[in-house]
């Protein structure tokens, strides 16, 4: 029997902010982007959660719901470094470490738990190391499989420690509510719900075939789910997984409809896109814009090509097409987001006479990207986005010194 345990770093953000600063602690606090701008909430404290404040609500609602919320804009790199160190105690007790996002990880000990005194011991090792080396805390869950050691370590947060014993899954489930199931979201969730299955040991109950009607192979998947069943492997940090797409989205500044301010958007995401493409050798078939309105309702959008796209102006063009097509001009746009997916790895994008002709300047302009910041240099026409970023315009009679 396989022993997996999960790791959820509590409130992330908002104790590491806490943990740099003393003063903060007991205080409502919000980690989020730029206060002045449009943003959301990426890590609320304990304190501010009693208020009802979420994480991707966004700024305002958050404020309305917690008035003497402390503010704090965050700082990725600072996530990142503490999330880094934090992986290497995990790696201690076992070489199936499986990094989940920045704040959660699975670490599987079948075979290593007898050499630290069994799973639970190592838990508890691994909340104190944490403790002592970064002022935070941690909850875990441990249980046969990854979808229940991650449904555990929710069960007594903050700070909590719970197991599930193989004998006691289907006891467990019984009573909880489906869309506390890692993988069940909200669209799932009504449907079971209008099916009548509220509660995991309903789901697990439940006719598959029933299931395979309405979710089809999916049917099977979350039939298992309710009767605690998961063989995923913990997939160690290493794996080298498939990569499917590669995106960006930007939140506007303000609500707009402006054609010209939308395609000047949208260029600077397809050139990031673009860019990330290039540096990671890969090139794809499949453009897709998201366009988010105003009251939040998101629609996607996709075509494919029968050739392979790398250069943000021709990611650029053929999400602008589709842009033109089907924004409705009478709402006011709130996100934009493309993205190109159908991958390859190796084949490069070809113009019309199967010549790259841009690949020497593609290429210099990436590496001063690298060097001096993704907007360093940049398309004339990004320039008037309202950012206030430092850039220097290419295709433009205007220069700017870089110094060294």
């Amino acid at each position: 029997m396989r022993k997996i345990i999960h790791i959820d770093m509590d409130a992330f953000f908002a104790s590491v902010e806490t943990a740099s600063n003393p003063s903060l602690k007991g205080m409502p606090l919000i980690v989020c982007g730029n206060p002045e701008g449009r943003t959301a909430v990426a890590s609320a404290s304990y304190e501010a959660r009693k208020f009802g404040v979420k994480a991707g609500m966004g700024l305002r609602e958050a404020l309305r719901l917690c008035p003497n919320a402390v503010l704090i804009e965050g700082s990725p790199r600072k996530y990142v470094t503490t999330s880094v160190r934090i992986l290497r105690i995990l790696s201690e007790y076992s070489d199936l470490l499986e990094l989940f996002s920045l704040d959660e990880a699975f670490l599987d000990v079948t075979k290593t738990e007898h050499l630290f005194g069994g799973a639970r011991s190592i838990a508890l090792e691994m909340k104190r190391k944490i403790r002592e080396e970064f002022n935070i805390t941690c909850s875990i869950g441990i249980a046969p499989n990854k979808l229940l050691s991650k449904l555990a370590s929710g069960f007594s947060k903050p700070d909590g420690l719970s197991e599930i014993l193989p004998e006691k899954v289907l006891e467990t489930l019984e009573d909880i509510p489906v869309e506390e199931l890692c993988g069940i979201g909200e669209k799932t969730k009504e449907i079971l719900n209008k099916m009548g299955i509220r509660r995991c040991g309903e789901l697990g109950r439940f006719d598959v075939k029933d299931l395979e009607r309405v979710f089809g192979k999916g049917g099977r998947m979350f039939h298992d789910m309710g009767l605690g069943v998961d063989k995923s492997p913990v997939h160690p940090y290493y794996f080298d997984s498939v990569t499917k797409s590669f995106g960006h989205s930007m939140t506007l500044d303000k609500d707009s409809n402006d054609m010209r301010l939308l395609n000047r958007h949208l260029l600077q995401l397809s050139e990031q896109v673009g860019r990330r493409l290039r540096k990671d050798g890969y090139s794809g078939r499949t453009v897709t814009l998201v366009i988010r309105y105003e009251n939040f309702e998101t629609h996607s959008h996709q075509k494919t090509f029968g050739y392979s796209l790398d250069e943000g102006l021709e990611i650029y063009n053929s999400a602008r097409r589709i842009l033109r097509k089907v924004l409705d001009r009478n709402r006011m746009v709130r996100l934009l987001g493309v993205s190109v997916s159908n991958l390859s790895r190796g084949e490069k994008q070809q113009n019309l006479f199967g010549e790259r002709r841009h690949d020497s300047l593609n290429k210099a302009l990436d590496e001063i990207r690298d060097r001096y910041g993704e907007f360093s240099v940049t398309r004339g026409s990004i320039l008037y986005t309202g950012s206030k970023q430092n850039i220097v315009p290419f295709g433009m009679a205007k220069q700017r010194e870089i110094r060294r």
